[in-house]
């Protein structure tokens, strides 16, 4: 990092009170970072050689990772491809800084501005609570929630109603959620078409209702060869059509 400040001649990123960010000199070498890659992109596609050098390089947010697997048991192979399965927040980072070519992720209001000419795909569902089946809270008591690196879904609405909670696990793997959950660790926030048949639907009336949210794919603009547009005719028919 020293001899890259060095070499554009001056500080990258600079204190704030918020901690650290990038400073002008900074956020003018991402940007100049950023058209490289881009530059370098379209040089492949002239050489003809896009399709079977480079690998498609796909984010998935943890929610979307089952079932896209399951398709490719027989919607054919997954030779040529890049997987990264990761939280939102992450994969758009990625995706902006060039590490993806294609994101599946679920939208939320701080992600970058460049972000949003990127969705070519997106479709809004309410969050809901889940449980075990047998659970049940003590009156009186505070929530028992289980959340994810960064999740302002279920803590944002408490916060807003003032209704009292705790944190009783914390993961970014989904799969790993819900076995605590049937354990009987709290509640967590689903989307309401990832419920599965091991929990319920938590209608408990000191429960607040959740936000919708929206669901987005991302495509790099740059990007057009065929791999590209076949796994993203994929993914919008697997995650992007009304059920």
């Amino acid at each position: 990092m020293k001899r890259l400040q060095n070499l554009v001649g001056g500080p990258l990123f600079e204190r704030t009170s918020a901690g650290t960010a990038l400073s002008d000199l900074g956020r003018l070498a991402l940007q100049q970072a950023r058209r490289m890659i881009e530059a370098n992109d379209q040089l492949l596609r002239l050489s003809g050689n896009t399709d079977r050098s480079q690998p498609v390089r796909l984010g998935l947010n943890s929610l979307f990772a089952t079932n896209f697997f399951k398709a490719q048991q027989s919607a054919g192979s997954l030779s040529g491809i890049f997987v990264q399965v990761d939280q939102s927040g992450t994969l758009a980072k990625a995706l902006i800084e060039g590490y993806l070519d294609i994101a599946c992720m679920f939208d939320q209001p701080r992600m970058d501005g460049d972000i949003r000419q990127m969705i070519v795909a997106g479709i809004e569902e309410p969050l809901v609570w889940v449980r075990a089946k047998q659970f049940v809270v003590s009156p009186g008591s505070p929530i028992p929630i289980l959340t994810w690196p960064g999740d302002d879904w279920m803590v944002r609405t408490l916060e807003r109603h003032e209704i009292s909670y705790k944190i009783v696990f914390n993961s970014p793997d989904f799969e790993v959620k819900l076995r605590a959950v049937e354990a009987g660790m709290g509640f967590t926030a689903v989307p309401a078409s990832k419920v599965p048949d091991t929990v319920i639907v938590a209608r408990d009336y000191y429960l607040p209702e959740l936000p919708t949210i929206r669901r987005i794919m991302c495509v790099r603009a740059s990007l057009g060869n065929a791999r590209v547009a076949e796994l993203t005719k994929q993914l919008g028919s697997l995650f992007f059509e009304p059920r």
